[in-house]
């Protein structure tokens, strides 16, 4: 399924770590492989949002 990218920086509704991977997948599908400047900075914002959201790794003592 693909989404439509926010054009807000910030939405009111975290979304989880898998529908930022999705949105993430679909401009890389969309884009053809090959980011143009205002693609990169959507990469950049979906990556820092997809980090906010994801899990932290457990760490075994």
């Amino acid at each position: 399924m693909l989404h439509i990218m926010s054009t807000t920086p910030e939405s009111a509704v975290e979304r989880s770590a898998a529908d930022v991977n999705e949105e993430i997948r679909a401009l890389w599908f969309r884009a053809g492989g090959t980011l143009n400047i205002e693609e990169r900075r959507e990469y950049q914002r979906l990556v820092t949002e997809w980090a906010s959201v994801s899990p932290s790794p457990t760490h075994a003592a």
